[in-house]
């Protein structure tokens, strides 16, 4: 009989830059556990901006993110205009892209070996069941108004 090794918990720096990348409209955020396939990083944290100046605030946020928990950043691509936001916190490596980009560096088929890891699990469960379930609900066409049999009463205009 195999036992399992209990999954290590994911470092509250991943949970901090997913939220970031959430709060400020990120698209289609990924998150990769590379451990097995990296020496130099754990988790990869791949996202789309929407713009360059999307890509420069999302840069700012994460920036301010991660020096508030007290993780130094190892290094940062402040190049303009390049499509491409890359920040390195060690253990998580986040790459940001325009939707150009993203297609066409397409990460995650370079990474294929590696462990996706649900958003839900890195937000912890029951927060992640609220945010689809508001998402759902936002998205559920508006239910029509019951008819009554009767018309509704004309009302008068004041002289």
């Amino acid at each position: 009989m195999k036992l399992k090794t209990p999954k290590p918990a994911l470092p509250p720096l991943l949970k901090l830059i997913c939220r970031t990348l959430d709060e400020k409209k990120a698209e289609d955020i990924k998150v990769l556990g590379v451990r097995a396939q990296s020496s130099i990083t754990d988790y990869l944290v791949l996202g789309t901006g929407t713009s360059e100046p999307h890509l420069r605030a999302l840069r700012v946020e994460l920036e301010k993110t991660i020096d508030q928990s007290g993780v130094r950043i190892l290094g940062m691509d402040t190049g303009l205009g390049s499509g491409w936001l890359v920040v390195d916190a060690f253990d998580v490596m986040v790459h940001v892209f325009t939707p150009e980009n993203r297609r066409k560096y397409a990460l995650e088929t370079l990474w294929k070996d590696a462990e996706e890891i649900s958003l839900a699990e890195v937000w912890d469960e029951p927060k992640a069941a609220a945010k689809i379930k508001k998402i759902k609900k936002a998205k559920a066409p508006a239910k029509p108004k019951p008819k009554t049999g009767s018309k509704p009463k004309a009302t008068r205009r004041k002289k």
